[in-house]
């Protein structure tokens, strides 16, 4: 690549993942003039997982680095016509396989998570978590049995979790019509149940016991709880820097993207106790 490289950056067998993907993207969306673009995609994914694992700003992006302007722009695009969505979701379908599952899941694990927000997100589309006290938006994640994301639904956090709930099932519908089960907490009330019978979910609530004190792993629920925890890894989703909700949506995306092409080629992105 002509450059050092970051612990972020792809290698070859991880490339290779993606790298069919965004080729038929491009065949998709031939250029008039027959120019292939000026920048290598897999340097703009590099660029991309950077960011979402360091949470520099975009005009911060390291020098060696595609420009910021060229990672934003094919980031946005991504974002809107939802090819990362498109990308995650295909390398999912491979996780599933690789673990000897079905391409799609059965049953999914719902949750929300409030995340304080920068001063620069507009106040008309943040809030505050009543009950957790935390300023800012909520993210709602449906995952699988693996921990794999299947849907994710960013809003203002004062969005009571019925709301997100709500929308998590629609966007499980839409891109996993095989689910017909979902384990929810207490938040989660008789709306989203409803909402899911509808569609043919069984929504089960499973509360935690209150016989043991401190952090207890809670059958069935605790995936979730647990890959809220490892996107915390990707310090871009720490706190909500994002003018839209729909570039929230996307960062989660890449982050579990990033997750899944190590967990399917065997290799682990370097941490501080590793140096």
């Amino acid at each position: 690549m002509g450059r050092k490289a970051y612990s972020t950056d792809l290698t070859d067998a991880q490339w290779a993942l993606i790298d069919p993907f965004l080729q038929a993207w491009k065949a998709k969306r031939p250029s008039p003039s027959g120019h292939e673009g000026r920048y290598d995609l897999r340097e703009i994914i590099n660029a991309l997982f950077y960011q979402n694992r360091t949470s520099c700003q975009w005009k911060l992006l390291p020098h060696d680095l595609p420009p910021y302007s060229a990672v934003y722009y094919y980031f946005a695009l991504w974002r809107d016509d939802g090819t990362d969505q498109v990308i995650h979701d295909l390398l999912r379908c491979q996780v599933r396989e690789k673990a000897g599952r079905t391409e799609d899941p059965s049953a999914v694990a719902l949750d929300t998570q409030s995340v304080r927000a920068a001063n620069h997100v507009p106040a008309a589309t943040t809030g505050k978590d009543a009950g957790k006290r935390v300023p800012g938006r909520k993210r709602g994640l449906a995952v699988d049995a693996l921990g794999l994301i299947i849907a994710v639904v960013v809003m203002a956090a004062s969005a009571t979790d019925n709301q997100i709930g709500v929308k998590l099932i629609d966007r499980v519908v839409a891109h996993a019509p095989t689910v017909t089960k979902a384990w929810v907490d207490a938040g989660f009330k008789d709306d989203v149940a409803i909402h899911g019978a509808v569609h043919g979910i069984d929504v089960e609530q499973v509360l935690r016991s209150d016989s043991r004190a401190g952090f207890v792993p809670i059958a069935k629920r605790w995936i979730v709880e647990q890959i809220n925890g490892t996107l915390m890894l990707h310090r871009r989703l720490v706190r909500e820097y994002e003018i839209r909700e729909a570039s929230s949506e996307s960062h989660t995306w890449w982050a579990s993207t990033a997750n899944m092409v190590r967990r399917l080629t065997g290799t682990a992105t370097a941490s501080w106790r590793d140096t």
